[in-house]
């Protein structure tokens, strides 16, 4: 490490990304101390850690349940992860809380594309298809792709902004989350439950 980094920066990017105190380090020397170049030299390697773990089987987990104030929302949701330690740890069972939060919020419909309808994904596109009669050729395709794109960011889990940061999606968070504690995690299943819905 030619780059001197200090203990303080290390901290900061550690609270910032959640990652590990030797991978905040390398990422810090790598990038000559910019703590923004970082960050993103974080994420990248979290992306391709989660495209690593994808694979392995997640059989332990938490069904965690939240209900709204008032009572008039509910939410059961299924996170699975690859050992119980990661399962009982604080940072997973936060992680848990604010999926069902997103739930609760959003009213997503499936957690992934996999599981959308595809007479739901036809109808979609027909009245996508109709809203755009009269526009240029070239450019209905592009647009139904993109209304079609639209109704997967409400419909499905991962797809969805989260609701506590839209610039993220709930993937994601994820696959961040994943990158940090360092096993496979799926989003297994939820129910939403809504007073007189």
């Amino acid at each position: 490490m030619s780059t001197l980094v200090t203990a303080q920066a290390v901290k900061e990017l550690r609270e910032k990304t959640g990652a590990g105190l030797l991978d905040c380090q390398k990422a810090l020397a790598e990038s000559g101390g910019n703590m923004e170049e970082a960050i993103t030299l974080l994420r990248k390697k979290g992306a391709a850690t989660a495209g690593k773990k994808a694979g392995r089987a997640t059989k332990e987990g938490l069904v965690e349940s939240y209900i709204h104030v008032g009572g008039k929302v509910g939410v059961l949701l299924e996170v699975n992860c690859e050992t119980d330690f990661v399962a009982r740890n604080d940072d997973f069972k936060t992680f848990c809380k604010d999926l069902c939060l997103q739930i609760a919020a959003a009213s997503p419909l499936y957690v992934t594309r996999d599981e959308v309808p595809a007479s739901a994904i036809a109808a979609e596109r027909d009245i996508a298809m109709a809203q755009v009669q009269g526009k240029p050729p070239a450019a209905i395709q592009k647009i139904v792709e993109g209304k079609l794109e639209k109704y997967y960011s409400t419909v499905c889990l991962l797809d969805q902004p989260f609701v506590k940061n839209p610039d993220k999606t709930i993937k994601e968070m994820v696959t961040e989350k994943i990158a940090t504690i360092g096993e496979n995690i799926t989003v297994r299943r939820f129910t939403r439950y809504q007073l007189g819905a």
